[in-house]
């Protein structure tokens, strides 16, 4: 008789376990510290060099080290830590790595709205599990330095250099404070 409760009792706790998401899904808080890490990691890299370039030759040259080196970096970002890692805009300036998807559209509108309410893009985040995938976005603010090349008004070799690196360029227009896109981040688990 015991052997049968105990038979049943497991059988109970296998199918329980088996139906829950929460056995298999990692702690949303150690998610979000990874994610934020790689969020550090990306700016770790690549603000170094844009601000090696901006000294060295530039926002011309900045802008060729933005368009070589950051997708590098988040490349490399990805293959060290297993998670996908891009950059997204509303108004994409690299439109083949750039392009929102839905969920991430929303997002950047929500964004959008959290700054103009006077939160600092900084400050701005969101995280979400669904679907057997955590995901995760860190707003990025338009800084002074940001203006050279994704302000209103551009010099004329600014404009010239953007057509070259990027010719489907949306990301000009910004003041500053503004969201001006998002690095994106998911891991499936």
């Amino acid at each position: 008789m015991m052997r049968k409760i105990y038979t049943v009792l497991s059988l109970i706790t296998c199918a329980v376990a088996a139906n829950s998401n929460f056995a298999a899904t990692p702690d949303q808080e150690v998610l979000i510290a990874e994610a934020q890490g790689l969020v550090n990691a990306f700016a770790g890299r690549l603000k170094p060099e844009l601000k090696q370039a901006l000294s060295d030759g530039g926002p011309t040259l900045a802008i060729e080290v933005c368009a070589s080196q950051a997708p590098k970096i988040a490349d490399a970002l990805a293959a060290e830590s297993g998670w996908s890692v891009s950059r997204v805009s509303l108004k994409e300036r690299n439109a083949t790595r750039a392009k929102a998807d839905d969920w991430e559209r929303a997002v950047l509108e929500e964004f959008d709205q959290r700054a103009a309410a006077g939160e600092p893009p900084p400050a701005i985040n969101t995280s979400d599990i669904r679907n057997g995938q955590f995901r995760y976005m860190q707003a990025q603010g338009v800084e002074g330095v940001c203006l050279l090349c994704h302000g209103e008004e551009l010099s004329e070799e600014v404009r010239t250099s953007l057509e070259q690196y990027y010719p489907d360029d949306m990301a000009t227009g910004y003041s500053l404070g503004q969201v001006r896109g998002a690095i994106s981040l998911s891991r499936e688990f």
